[in-house]
């Protein structure tokens, strides 16, 4: 009885504590898919900063269940050598321009226990791909 008192509070810990790292992994992959798949349309001719954005937010929004608020995206078009500076907007890039996708949720709206250890934290997923 003694011995279980001892370690049963340690183990319960050990394992909610697995559960939310878990969770935190699952997540941060989650925003990585969602990354993708903005990176994917900001590489075509017709995108737009707009439409990007809102595919990556209604994909976090169904596969996470973040609201939308909470969602970060940031988008970041990096000039080609040679070609001019599109100041990160996808209508202005050109070919071989390297289109950044950033996704961003705090770790507070996805945890499933609260706690302070990642509570202050961002998960991030990102990706880039050069312009078609």
């Amino acid at each position: 009885m003694v011995e279980t008192a001892l370690v049963l509070p340690i183990f319960f810990m050990i394992v909610l504590g697995i559960i939310e790292f878990g969770r935190a992994m699952m997540v941060a992959q989650l925003l990585t898919n969602g990354a993708r798949e903005g990176a994917r349309l900001a590489i075509m001719a017709d995108a737009t900063n707009t439409s990007v954005e809102t595919a990556v937010l209604d994909f976090v929004e169904s596969s996470v269940g973040v609201p939308r608020g909470n969602v970060s995206v940031t988008i970041t078009v990096t000039p080609a050598t040679g070609n001019p500076d599109p100041g990160n907007n996808l209508a202005n890039a050109n070919k071989r321009d390297l289109c950044n996708i950033l996704v961003s949720v705090p770790f507070a709206d996805v945890d499933y226990l609260p706690g302070e250890y990642l509570a202050d934290r961002n998960l991030i997923g990102q990706c880039a791909m050069r312009r078609e």
